[in-house]
């Protein structure tokens, strides 16, 4: 993959008839699902079925598994990301007859043409973010439109066009697409090193979020606890651009205070300078995900919405998919899906998962009961072989933060394996020797199930399929348990 080149987007009155390739994805379903709700013909293919494509196809998208010239159709607009293939013959065929063809962030761009549109960028956090910024404006009664990477818990879906005003999208600057979104709002949750097999360094990345201060239109809502993002509040300030800082520092103006664990949820408060402080309780856990909250929060209070309101609405978030996701319990040990795949990402959820666990643990010796376990135990599949390669000391020193480790192979996504790159890199600097490297996805999963005890905490942490492996070590524990019980 690489930095893709930025096109304008068309207003979506004069998309016509519009096409996907790779329709059952997370970023082309939900664009393809608002658009059929405004009215836009639709048609997609994908190279294998899924429930996604049949919830699309009973929407009235024309819908086609497989990928061939003649799936075009009538259709007058192509959209496709970057993982489609020059030699596509979907995309060949549209080529061929001179059809309009638009990056996956172009079409997403029309959906905020002519609405409050509101995009979160930033290396951490964009899901959650977005996820709030919709739960809250919910709560709020602005009835707002989303397309966020994962489901919402509360309505169980990634996407919807809403009735109001607003429309809360992700914005992302893996490859860069996020410069071809212009929205009112924008929000920067942090600037990090990341995607370095697009990006040539940290300078290359802070240049793209300058250029995208420049596509906002009115206000940016910037995490100033990050140094990266505190660098994009000082250039957007410079370049006269209104901005709302949220945070544990001091100068935020959205500040975020006395944050405490409650087992898996979490209290906190939100200051203001020239308001009353508001205390609000998340239902996930995590400090990170208070700062992402207090995000949402800005959001709403700069759209005009009471700020009480809007932190009382915090309370309806139930969690995204892959964020924090419990995938069940077995045995006393209580499983849970996260999309972590970055050392930034790992650390923030072990110690969030760590607080938690002290915090019933606290809540246990005050009541006078026994609490059993209480140990953190990762299952991490290591993203891309260049990510691998890069933070090998980076993974390794927050991986340190869980009790036992287990490291499955790489998960190889858009790139070829490089010779001399496993998980083994990684696996060889953790501190503590309870880590074990193991490459087969059933080893890994048995592996888990044999070191989890009752009162355990398991994640399963990475982009890639290991998100499949949940439910499967729940199985293995039951099986485990019924075993010694037997």
């Amino acid at each position: 993959m690489s930095l893709v080149r930025p096109t304008e987007p068309v207003p979506v009155d004069k998309l016509g008839r519009t096409h996907f390739i790779g329709l059952g994805g997370a970023g082309m379903s939900g664009i393809a699902r608002v658009l059929l709700q405004s009215g836009v013909e639709v048609s997609g293919s994908d190279a294998r079925d899924s429930d996604t494509l049949r919830e699309l196809e009973q929407m009235g998208a024309d819908v086609h598994v497989g990928h061939a010239a003649d799936n075009l159709g009538t259709a007058e607009t192509l959209v496709v990301s970057s993982a489609i293939r020059e030699d596509n013959p979907e995309l060949v065929e549209a080529r061929r007859r001179g059809l309009r063809v638009l990056p996956r962030a172009a079409a997403l761009g029309a959906l905020l043409l002519g609405r409050e549109g509101v995009a979160v960028s930033g290396t951490h956090g964009k899901t959650t973010t977005t996820s709030m910024v919709a739960v809250v404006l919910q709560h709020v009664g602005a009835d707002p439109g989303y397309v966020i990477g994962g489901k919402l818990v509360t309505t169980g879906l990634g996407a919807d066009a809403g009735i109001g005003e607003v429309i809360a999208v992700e914005a992302d600057e893996s490859d860069g697409s996020f410069l071809m979104l212009s929205p009112k709002i924008a929000v920067v949750t942090n600037v990090e090193a990341d995607h370095l097999d697009n990006y040539s360094g940290i300078e290359e990345i802070h240049a793209n979020f300058a250029s995208f201060v420049d596509r906002v239109e009115r206000t940016l809502v910037v995490g100033v606890d990050d140094p990266g993002a505190r660098r994009v509040a000082e250039l957007a300030r410079e370049r006269g651009k209104r901005v709302l800082t949220y945070g544990e520092a001091e100068d935020a103006d959205y500040r975020v205070t006395r944050v405490r664990a409650r087992g898996f949820t979490t209290e906190f408060t939100i200051r203001t300078a020239n308001g009353e402080p508001v205390d609000g309780q998340l239902a996930v856990p995590g400090r990170h995900n208070v700062l992402n909250a207090a995000a949402a929060v800005a959001v709403a209070d700069e759209l005009g919405h009471d700020l009480e309101v809007a932190v009382e609405g915090i309370a309806d978030f139930a969690g995204a998919a892959r964020r924090f996701e419990p995938k069940g319990e077995a045995g006393g040990v209580a499983v849970y899906d996260s999309y972590a795949h970055h050392p930034t990402e790992i650390e923030a959820d072990l110690r969030a998962t760590r607080a938690a666990l002290e915090s019933l643990a606290e809540e246990a010796r005050e009541d006078g009961r026994e609490h059993a376990g209480g140990r953190v135990v990762a299952l991490f599949q290591p993203h891309l072989y260049s990510r691998t390669r890069i933070f090998a000391e980076e993974f390794a020193a927050a991986l340190g933060l869980a009790d036992e480790v287990v490291v499955t192979e790489v998960y190889a996504a858009r790139e070829d394996p490089e010779p001399g790159v496993t998980a083994e890199l990684i696996t060889s600097r953790v501190a503590h020797d309870r880590v074990w490297y193991v490459p087969g996805r059933d080893d890994a999963v048995l592996r888990v199930a044999e070191l989890a005890g009752p009162g355990d905490i398991v994640l399963t942490m990475g982009a890639g399929d290991v998100t499949e492996l949940g439910p499967r070590i729940v199985e293995a524990l039951a099986q485990r348990a019924d075993g010694l019980g037997g």
